[in-house]
């Protein structure tokens, strides 16, 4: 059983139902008010990257700086997750959550949601190389774990698509391949 169905004590297809919900009236909310509803993205992103790639959520109120422990292929590995909502694509600037460098973690998943908060893709950094992208950048907010959708994306890889799941072959943004 999947550890949000636990938690909360509701099926894995009520669960569903409710982030489908969520989704709804994050978007109404939106369109209604012009301001995003603070904090729905990152639950979503968490339930859609521990769906997509088969990760166990930890439970509430568990320190330690991630928030799925990997199973299947990620076996053991202590992820963190982070979500954007993508409003305009011609925007630049757009930034991630700040990243708990000083904790203990093993790689990043980005989900990136469309205006209706519906992923269309998810990139997966490991620590060093997040880590030696906060080194080489020269800012304060850098130095603060701080990091833009694109500085992420293009130190990541590719592991899921809207269009064709789980990636068997991950595509290396830093290689081109």
């Amino acid at each position: 059983m999947h550890e949000f169905a636990r938690v909360t004590d509701v099926s894995i297809y009520s669960l569903e139902k409710l982030i489908a919900e969520t989704r709804r009236i994050a978007r109404d909310y939106r369109n209604a008010t012009g301001k995003p509803l603070g904090g729905v993205s990152g639950e979503i992103a968490q339930f859609d990257a521990c769906k997509q790639l088969d990760l166990e959520p930890v439970p509430p109120g568990t320190q330690g700086g991630y928030d799925a422990v990997g199973r299947g292929k990620r076996a053991g590995k202590k992820i963190q997750i982070k979500g954007r909502v993508i409003f305009d694509e011609e925007r630049s600037g757009q930034r991630i959550g700040q990243l708990k460098l000083e904790q203990e973690w093993d790689s990043v998943v980005l989900v990136l949601m469309d205006d209706h908060f519906e992923p269309f893709e998810i990139y997966e950094a490991e620590r060093d190389e997040i880590v030696a992208a906060q080194e080489a950048g020269q800012s304060k907010r850098a130095k603060r774990g701080a990091m833009s959708v694109a500085k992420f994306k293009a130190i990541s890889q590719l592991v899921w698509t809207r269009e064709f799941g789980e990636e068997n072959e991950v595509w290396d943004n830093r290689s081109g391949s």
